[in-house]
């Protein structure tokens, strides 16, 4: 099986390529690292020639609203053209728990317009949903510190291990799930703002965790798991303490 993973050498692209590889699958990276432009349509059709499936891990530039939302559908309708041209069967894309659940979260709207683009212009739409990744809490620990104290939005999680996003992804393609759309989480719900202290303190660094509610629906829960969700992976603690 040939299969192209578009934002291959993010994280998530990454383990994709691992999973991939693991199993035996030719792997067609797509990435500016490999020459290409996911804004762009030129040549994507060429690069799909004897793909299987389109696993789509992209990941936009920033977190704006309107920035993210214009992103993830120009590459959703680039792929989506260039995979029905070249008689790719399946095309798999990477989402987020609540994105139509948070109509005052502007990311997650651009999230919920990639789907939609999927849906439309791409041959043979999957959809998974995931939760938080477990290495989410570090990101917002370092990306909104100031000083020794670090805001965050109000938020309910149930973060999930890397790795099993990425197995789910490929059994979406290869059609080992059957389903079309699916969610994915780790078995423990928390809130983010008590992870990011428990990170903390696992590094030795002492900072103040103040909360601010950005999103009600994300304060609410929006991004929990429905009762049909996969459940996999550790919790946040037990890989917390398996990190060096």
């Amino acid at each position: 099986m040939r299969i192209a993973v578009a934002g291959s050498t993010g994280l998530v692209g990454r383990n994709v390529v691992a999973a991939a590889t693991a199993a035996g699958y030719e792997v067609v990276g797509l990435a500016r690292e490999n020459g290409i432009d996911l804004t762009s349509p030129d040549g994507l059709a060429e690069r799909l020639a004897g793909v299987d499936a389109v696993i789509d891990v992209t990941a936009s530039p920033g977190i704006d609203g309107d920035e993210s939302k214009k992103f993830f559908t120009t590459v959703a309708r680039n792929l989506g053209g260039a995979a029905t041209e070249a008689g790719v069967a399946r095309t798999v894309v990477l989402s987020i728990i609540g994105v139509d659940a948070a109509p005052d979260y502007g990311y997650y709207l651009a999230k919920l317009a990639q789907e939609e683009a999927v849906i439309e212009h791409a041959p043979g739409p999957r959809i998974l949903r995931a939760a938080q990744f477990l290495n989410f809490p570090g990101q917002m620990l370092d990306w909104n510190r100031q000083g020794d104290v670090v805001t965050l939005p109000a938020m309910k999680t149930q973060p999930v291990a890397v790795e099993e996003i990425a197995k789910l992804l490929l059994a979406l393609a290869d059609g080992t799930e059957t389903r079309t759309q699916v969610e994915l989480a780790g078995p423990k719900p928390e809130e983010l703002s008590d992870l990011v202290r428990q990170l903390a303190a696992h590094r030795g660094e002492e900072v103040t965790v103040e909360t601010e509610v950005q999103s009600q629906a994300l304060a609410d829960g929006a991004t929990l798991p429905g009762p049909d969700a996969i459940i996999a992976g550790p919790d946040f603690a037990t890989w917390l303490a398996e990190q060096d």
